[in-house]
């Protein structure tokens, strides 16, 4: 089987016989690991052309072994005509032909956007207090036209990568949640904050939000992609009644846009899932992807797929932060074991997979002999 093919098997009712491997948030590993991953320049991932785009992303594609990609949208034919990158004894510089205006590019940083390490959040100077002012800072998307997408040459990239892979992996794109929306809105303070004392207004924004996210959907859809990951972060830390009420009703409608475009749905919900296992399985989700054991909570893979019960897919869980990383290649072996047989009693429903990002200081050899050991080990 294909990786394609092994992951819309994991989809189905019946299962898989043979266990796919994938890792999540891709584009953290390749920017922790450009040197490794390939060899063009780290500038290419600003490139115009997309015959270079394909270039380094080829690389980074066979190097890793996994059995999905990332399906990014493109710069239109309008924006790739006028815009031109020199590389310069003193830097790359990206620069417009029309204004001649220029600018430098950085390298994005090993990391993260926090390059000394310390804690980073967004904090607003003021936080909109009204639904006008969330409306003035989230306004309604344009409506999604396909065929136009397709036309300004925003598929192009999708396109050359989907005639090179699609066969063999599973295209996907991302979308946020609603509610963890809310935190690039009011920041993490103000987010709980206003969760606490101002509901209704968080009910709004998230309804704002909702509309951007049908529009990524679809998008993610004249892509070409094949599923798509929900991302939920931070939400564990609201009450389960304000998840229930603020979060639950809007991933669960855009479970619905994913599934009504032909599309599957996986729910990646971060943080202790504890005290609101049934509300996570309640949005309708294909697949669900929980995070590792760590923060002062566990998460089994085993209790897992028990609670799952083989009524969606389930997404392994395997400790990219301590195991991945610094583990024997024998620990790595039974663990990845561990899980696959787990994921067997989910009626091979089931998709290995990581709980977190890859860590700076993984190796690649580490990450491809994780995908390695999951196609040996979940051959059935």
């Amino acid at each position: 089987m294909t990786g394609r093919q092994k992951i819309e098997a994991a989809f189905s009712p019946g299962g898989t016989p043979q266990i796919p491997a994938v890792i999540c948030y891709e584009g953290i590993y390749v920017r922790d690991h450009w040197d490794q991953l390939t060899s063009c320049p780290w500038w290419y991932i600003h490139s115009p052309h997309v015959e270079q785009q394909v270039a380094w992303q080829r690389q980074v594609i066979e190097r890793t072994g996994q059995d999905w990609f990332w399906l990014p949208s493109f710069l239109s034919l309008k924006e790739r005509a006028d815009t031109v990158l020199e590389e310069r004894p003193d830097g790359v510089f990206r620069i417009g032909r029309g204004t001649g205006k220029k600018e430098k590019l950085l390298r994005p940083a090993v990391g993260g956007w926090s390059p000394g390490g310390q804690p980073q959040s967004i904090r607003p100077a003021r936080l909109a207090q009204s639904p006008r002012e969330v409306d003035a800072m989230l306004p309604p998307p344009q409506a999604f036209e396909p065929a136009v997408f397709r036309s300004e040459g925003r598929a192009d990239l999708a396109r050359a990568l989907l005639g090179e892979f699609g066969d063999r992996l599973l295209p996907f794109c991302h979308v946020a949640s609603p509610l963890w929306g809310c935190y690039a809105l009011w920041g993490f303070e103000g987010m709980m904050t206003m969760v606490a004392e101002r509901p209704e207004l968080v009910a709004h924004a998230c309804g704002r939000l909702l509309e951007r996210a049908r529009h990524d959907v679809g998008a993610a859809a004249a892509l070409g992609a094949a599923a798509i990951w929900v991302e939920e972060c931070m939400t564990d830390m609201v009450s389960p009644a304000a998840f229930a009420s603020l979060n639950v009703p809007f991933v669960r409608q855009v479970v619905e846009e994913i599934r009504s475009a032909g599309m599957w749905s996986i729910y990646y919900c971060c943080g202790d899932p504890a005290d609101r296992w049934d509300l996570i399985f309640s949005v309708g989700a294909d697949a669900v992807s929980l995070e590792e054991s760590k923060k002062g909570f566990t998460i089994d893979i085993e209790d897992v797929v028990d609670r799952a019960g083989g009524r969606c897919t389930v997404l392994g869980n395997l400790d990219a932060i301590v195991l991945l990383a610094h583990g024997s290649r024998e620990a790595l072996r039974a663990e990845v074991a561990r899980q696959v047989a787990a994921g067997r009693r989910n009626r091979s429903r089931f998709v290995m997979s990581l709980g977190s990002p890859v860590t700076p200081e993984t190796p690649v050899e580490r990450v491809r002999l994780y995908c390695d050991l999951v196609h040996e080990l979940g051959a059935g």
